[in-house]
């Protein structure tokens, strides 16, 4: 082999070698993002089935039911609802009326939650949550198309 045909074979090595790596960084980092839904885009069934996200807002009053550590709520925008299943020891600061985020997947029209964020105060809620519930409370007919240009991250 001649030595410019060994340096092409050793560039195209390594370009693929390259290639390889970028694409296999690239996979995990998507495998790991997570997007914020809120209640009103997941009724417009803009958030993806089988794929884990998140989905925040205030726990409707009234809605929890427990059942040792099998848990049944509902997460309100005040717009629309979602029916949350969790099986595991909930925040302390979880309560009826307060803000909360949920992540997991969506299955039929139930999201079955693997984590469970409560508010660590009266001042705090999740930005994107908070966007999501004040638009959803001046009823902007945008919501969704807002919420996934700007508020999934």
């Amino acid at each position: 082999m001649k030595p410019r045909n060994k340096r092409l074979a050793i560039i195209g090595g390594l370009v693929c070698a390259v290639g390889a790596v970028v694409a296999l960084v690239l996979n995990a980092f998507q495998s790991n993002l997570v997007f914020f839904y809120s209640p009103s885009q997941i009724a417009s069934k803009e958030a993806p089935s089988g794929r884990t996200f998140r989905v925040g807002g205030l726990v409707e009053k009234g809605s929890v039911k427990v059942e040792g550590t099998k848990v049944q709520f509902v997460i309100t925008d005040e717009a629309k609802t979602v029916p949350v299943r969790f099986e595991g020891i909930l925040p302390d600061l979880f309560k009826e009326g307060k803000g909360v985020v949920a992540q997991g997947q969506l299955q039929g029209e139930v999201f079955v939650a693997r984590e469970v964020l409560a508010k660590h105060d009266e001042n705090y809620m999740p930005p994107e949550a908070a966007e999501a519930l004040k638009r959803a409370q001046h009823g902007d007919p945008k919501l969704a198309e807002t919420l996934a240009k700007g508020g999934a991250k």
